[in-house]
């Protein structure tokens, strides 16, 4: 969490004029709502807000490996011109996403799930591939952000999705999703690029059954090229007879895959939530490094960014949002609070929670399809002013104000030595002793049997698979 609160990845109100251009892959002309100068603007205004949004995740090494990676790739793409920037963000979501005039983001979880250079070369084409076929301009130009609600796979209501959009529009760019056209454009781009720089993209094709068996895992954020309509099974099937024709077309041998040196890259990379930025554990949302914790409704999911942490239940009828308030006092911070959101203000009064001075306010701010209420918690600790804010409809207040009011009255100093001192998993890799199969292999260092087909998923094999001595597999240790 930053001292700040994004105020919107994108220019919210931007007019944009629709015109014909000609799409520089397809050649054909097409109706675009922005130019290319208007990309480039969006997406230099749009960059420094993921940042913030996100945070970079801390490896020079791998920083170095995507921009190289990259930049050979652009210099082959369709829109060789553009100035394209590559980063690695500090997310466990497992995606990759692209923004408009160049910008390309992977997440450290997606980096984690890549068994070879070849299969992350594939994904870095399929999201250049958005960039140069415009679908990512196209997409933004039409608002698509404000459509994707706040937590991915929950259907809030859109008044709630509307009021929250203000501060939720950099988590929606993870969960940004494409047509099945634009996305099948995007792997057959996602082929080209990575062969024409000596990637063997069949390993491509193989990366999209480790998504798919990620998609069976509870509360597991599915990547915009797997999310949407095209079936998997197809997508593999033509990925890979693209990729034959491909090496075919430029006649090439020995194409690279290079397993071990991708493995040796990410040894040590941080797996899952990082506690530093806050976890979860029985429902309840710890933070070692601001040192407070609070509950989490039962039933209700959450989605954690280092700038603020999102909840709501499955009927997707309200939320709650905590961040950090702007404002030196708890009075000033319900001001701008008041202001930010275009609330009227019901009541207000003065409390202690858990002996931390606290301003409780209840508000409502007026749409066309009715009026929100909100329940909001300004509470002062920590040299920080954090607001805990409960966002329902009117009539539905009354049932959601005790469960808004029991997380806010528990927020309180975490003491706990244990949580306050919580390790992050990282991806290890380690060298098979022995021929074995991949589950003997895995229970060798250790892994707990509970763990094993996740293990699984994360080598890309099935338990049952053969492994060699000497090869190198990956193992979660602290």
């Amino acid at each position: 969490m930053k001292k700040y609160i994004l105020a919107g990845v994108l220019a919210g109100n931007m007019l944009l004029l629709s015109s014909c251009a000609t799409n520089p892959v397809t050649g054909k002309r097409d109706v675009m709502f922005m130019s290319e100068s208007q990309e480039i603007a969006m997406g230099q205004e749009t960059d420094p807000q993921i940042v913030a949004q996100f945070g970079l995740y801390e490896d020079p090494a791998l920083q170095r490996f995507i921009n190289e990676k990259g930049q050979q790739m652009a210099a082959v793409s369709h829109r060789d011109h553009l100035k394209y920037e590559f980063k690695i963000v500090d997310s466990p979501v497992i995606n990759a996403f692209a923004v408009p005039g160049g910008y390309v983001y992977f997440t450290r979880g997606i980096m984690a799930h890549f068994n070879n250079e070849a299969q992350f070369a594939g994904v870095l084409g399929h999201e250049i591939g958005h960039i140069t076929a415009r679908h990512s301009a196209q997409q933004q130009s039409k608002s698509i952000l404000a459509q994707v609600g706040l937590i991915a796979g929950m259907v809030i209501s859109p008044q709630i999705a509307e009021m929250g959009e203000m501060a939720s529009q950099g988590l929606g760019l993870l969960f940004l999703k494409f047509g099945r056209d634009d996305e099948r454009e995007s792997d057959r781009l996602g082929v080209e690029y990575s062969t024409k720089i000596g990637y063997d993209a069949k390993e491509m094709a193989d990366f999209f059954t480790t998504l798919q068996r990620k998609q069976g895992e509870n509360g597991q954020a599915i990547p915009n090229f797997m999310s949407t309509h095209p079936d998997p099974g197809d997508r593999y099937t033509t990925v890979k007879q693209l990729a034959s024709e491909w090496q075919q077309k430029q006649n090439l041998t020995n194409l690279q895959v290079n397993r071990n040196s991708y493995l040796k890259m990410i040894d040590g990379m941080v797996y899952g939530e990082d506690p530093k930025q806050g976890f979860v554990e029985n429902q309840v949302f710890y933070h070692p490094v601001l040192k407070f914790q609070f509950p989490i409704p039962t039933a209700w999911a959450h989605l954690n960014s280092p700038q603020q942490v999102q909840m709501a239940p499955q009927d997707g009828k309200a939320m709650m949002m905590l961040t950090l308030a702007p404002g030196k006092t708890l009075e000033e911070a319900g001001q701008q609070l008041l202001k930010q959101y275009q609330l009227q203000l019901v009541e207000s009064k003065q409390v202690t929670v858990n002996g931390l001075p606290a301003l409780a306010m209840i508000a409502d701010q007026k749409q066309e399809q009715g009026v929100i209420r909100v329940l909001s918690y300004l509470i002062q600790y920590g040299g920080n002013i954090y607001n805990i804010l409960g966002v329902t409809s009117a009539a539905d207040f009354n049932s959601y104000a005790p469960i808004f009011s029991s997380t806010m009255q528990n927020f309180k100093q975490l003491t706990d030595q244990e949580k306050l001192n919580r390790k992050p998993d990282r991806v290890r890799i380690k060298t098979v002793p022995q021929a074995t199969t991949l589950a003997q292999a895995l229970r060798s260092f250790k892994v707990q049997d509970s763990k094993l087909e996740e293990l699984a998923v994360l080598n890309g094999m099935l338990l049952t698979d053969r492994v060699e001595k000497g090869m190198l597999i990956k193992v979660v240790e602290q």
